[in-house]
């Protein structure tokens, strides 16, 4: 049966991303303030006595004990912006892929990038991925990281909430922009044979796993989540059986993808309209299809293995569950008068 409890993907690991995360600009800009500022002491320096100014504009002495550490504060800042400034794209890759290894991911990183560093001046890195997905990845000890997949879920979320939301640090290398891609051949693997259109991370189960959402082109779509036994595979009727939401799935699509079920049968020339998963046995599902043509409807039992086996007419079907609703029971007939 489909597990109702799901999570947002706004987990403590998210949130502290979007927390600790500094943009680039903070490593690269001016550590003393905007451009064309110099550090006290300098040979640009306006001012070049041996001082530094509070907010208040009295001066600082070097010489106090404060003056010495706020100097070795800047001092360090300086040699860490010197450092990034000077690390090559095959020194950033080394990096990140030490990380990578030190927080035991499969990912052959083929690229990386050094966004900046944590409040706690720690260095993050995103990495890309010869194969699923990528990560952003903080040096710390023990190291951290962070599905891009995820961040991306995470992000959609919130902006379907509000568009204007910060979403906090994304990844944003080009070969991290791959979620259809990778979502869609897990989905491949669990069994779906349409054609994947859309998908993302939507949440997470009640097991911690993250549960992703694919659209189909023309037909019904689903949801999957990795689990211990393999892939986890709901179709979005039965979602929607339960009172769930597939938002890249459109009721047509649902019905054009259940129509070749009837082929076949009795209902065969039911051009359908709608349809509902009403619920299943050991024998396998029941579904309503609502035609298109007026007061035309079917309850259809299907197989396990997705055969239809038995069609039972709306007008004749009121015993079986709570009978068609999508379908107007027929009137019934006027008495007969004396």
């Amino acid at each position: 049966m489909f597990d109702k409890k799901m999570l947002p993907l706004m987990g403590a690991a998210c949130a502290l991303v979007l927390a600790v995360v500094q943009p680039a600009a903070a490593q690269t800009a001016p550590p003393f303030g905007g451009a064309g500022s110099s550090a006290p002491g300098s040979a640009t320096d306006p001012n070049p006595t041996s001082v530094t100014r509070d907010t208040s504009g009295s001066r600082m002495n070097r010489n106090t004990a404060e003056g010495r550490r706020q100097e070795r504060a800047n001092s360090q800042r300086e040699r860490q912006a010197a450092a990034a400034a000077a690390a090559t794209p095959e020194q950033i890759r080394a990096e990140a892929q030490a990380q990578a290894t030190a927080a035991g991911l499969t990912c052959q990183v083929t690229e990386a990038v050094n966004p900046g560093v944590t409040a706690e001046q720690i260095k993050i890195y995103e990495a890309a991925c010869a194969s699923g997905p990528g990560y952003i990845l903080i040096a710390s000890t023990p190291p951290q990281n962070f599905d891009c997949l995820e961040l991306a879920g995470t992000a959609y979320t919130a902006r379907l909430r509000d568009p204007a939301a910060d979403v906090g640090q994304q990844c944003v290398l080009p070969a991290n922009q791959n979620g259809l891609a990778v979502i869609g051949g897990w989905a491949r693997e669990a069994g779906v044979a349409c054609t994947v259109d859309e998908a993302v991370a939507i949440g997470k189960s009640s097991e911690n796993n993250i549960v992703y959402e694919v659209g189909c082109t023309g037909v019904d779509g689903y949801w999957l989540e990795k689990v211990a036994t393999g892939w986890k595979l709901q179709d979005c009727l039965q979602i929607v059986s339960v009172g769930g939401t597939c938002r890249f799935t459109t009721a047509q699509e649902q019905a054009d993808g259940f129509e070749p079920k009837l082929a076949g049968t009795d209902a065969a020339a039911c051009d359908v309209a709608q349809v509902r998963l009403m619920g299943s046995n050991p024998n396998g599902r029941f579904y309503e299809a609502k035609c298109a043509a007026e007061g035309e409807g079917y309850i259809a039992r299907v197989s396990t293995a997705g055969v239809t086996e038995q069609i039972y007419p709306c007008a004749t079907a009121q015993r079986i569950g709570n009978g068609c609703t999508l379908t107007p029971a027929p009137a019934a007939a006027p008495a007969p008068t004396e």
